[in-house]
């Protein structure tokens, strides 16, 4: 089923919403500045601490501890051993001499799905034909049905449980006692069947008269898993464990606490096995880098879409006549594109101004090639359409 619907908006509506929308734009660039500027000090401030724990970690035995190494970074390798027992305290499912216990829920709903299109008139008005459809389908996040165009007809449940992950508080690694979730991080999942009166906690923790059974490994709340109705839940179960371990932390008595570095940065790393302290290191700043050039691409995205948005006024102005609006769009878009490649990297160099310097005029240098590559590339297609 499917229901469509077409609007307008007046050149004058289309105005004010480019003038919301300049004003969107300039918070953008303002909130996407700060975080390039703030992510490069992170980085930084996070490498550093990096080095400084590789070149004072010491690793010893795990299966003593050694008052003499009190207040030091170690590197510890050994046998885990859970301090408890993770359990759903929703449902009261669990996972004996498991490290934590992982819950997916999936509910059958009603999504909407929207396809719109959209005309230029002459005079600058638009004129928006927009399609909406339903289906049912099984999600992990609830979909509020008071958001659809046509909620009657489609509502969906208005709460479900949330997928979670239950870590027990302390585990043993050899003689040494470590948080839960470090070991939960690098642990191995595997699927758990709840029992058979695990499956009638589950019935009685949802407090539905709807039947509870088994579907494979998950339990399945609803009337049939071959024909499921909007509501119906599938609930899955995977344990974490961990067999051996590797940890790098600071020795406070019997227990690994995160090391606090001198530049205020603190971390307590964890690795499957028997890691060496090298390796745990590098893959940290490994995974240190990836973040960094992850919130770089977010940052030059947003300052992409901020330019586009505070431009999109001049194209609005322009769509009094379609083709102009449509030649002054593009133009901004191309515009657009350079001045993110000047000020993003202008940004990041900012950043590491302090730390870096030579490094900070590299990447300034690079941004400003960028562009200018650009700007030559479309000036080259100008001339070649002349021609």
């Amino acid at each position: 089923m499917s229901i469509t619907e077409t609007t307008s908006t007046s050149w004058f509506g289309r105005l004010k919403n480019a003038l919301i929308g300049v004003l969107v734009g300039l918070v953008l660039l303002i909130g996407c500045a700060w975080l390039l500027i703030w992510n490069e000090g992170r980085a930084i401030g996070t490498y550093r601490a990096l080095a400084e724990g590789a070149a004072q970690v010491v690793s010893i035995p795990s299966d003593v501890v050694q008052s003499s190494n009190e207040g030091k970074l170690v590197h510890v390798s050994g046998a885990v051993k859970p301090d408890g027992v993770p359990q759903d305290g929703d449902f009261g499912v669990s996972a004996r001499d498991a490290i934590a216990l992982f819950r997916q829920v999936e509910m059958f709903q009603w999504v909407e799905h929207k396809q719109s299109s959209s005309e230029k008139k002459l005079g600058g008005s638009e004129e928006t034909t927009t399609t909406y459809s339903y289906t049912m389908e099984w999600r992990s996040e609830l979909v509020r049905s008071s958001d659809f165009k046509q909620a009657e007809g489609h509502q969906n449940p208005e709460r479900m449980p949330e997928s979670k992950t239950f870590a027990i508080e302390r585990a043993g690694v050899g003689a040494f006692s470590v948080p839960g979730k470090a070991i939960a991080d690098i642990g191995a999942y595997s699927d758990l069947t709840p029992t058979d009166e695990e499956l009638a906690k589950l019935g009685q923790g949802f407090g539905t008269d709807r039947p509870v059974r088994r579907d494979g490994h998950a339990a399945y709340i609803g009337r049939g898993t071959s024909s499921p109705e909007v509501g119906d839940l599938r609930i899955s179960y995977q344990r974490i464990d961990a067999k051996e371990a590797s940890v790098v932390g600071r020795q406070n008595g019997a227990t690994l606490v995160p090391y606090e570095t001198t530049n205020h940065h603190s971390f307590l790393l964890s690795a499957a096995g028997d890691t060496d302290a090298a390796q745990m290191f590098k893959a940290a700043e490994k995974e240190n880098a990836i973040i960094t050039w992850l919130v770089r691409a977010a940052g030059m995205v947003g300052l992409f879409v901020g330019f586009v948005c505070i431009f999109s006024l001049l194209s609005v102005i322009g769509d009094v006549i379609p083709f102009i609006g449509s030649i002054v769009a593009f133009g901004t878009t191309v515009l657009a594109v350079i001045l993110t490649l000047l000020v993003g990297p202008l940004l990041i160099a900012i950043g590491w101004l302090a730390y870096r310097p030579m490094i900070s005029i590299g990447i300034i240098a690079s941004g400003i090639a960028l562009a200018a590559l650009v700007i030559r590339y479309r000036k080259r297609k100008a001339t070649q359409s002349v021609a």
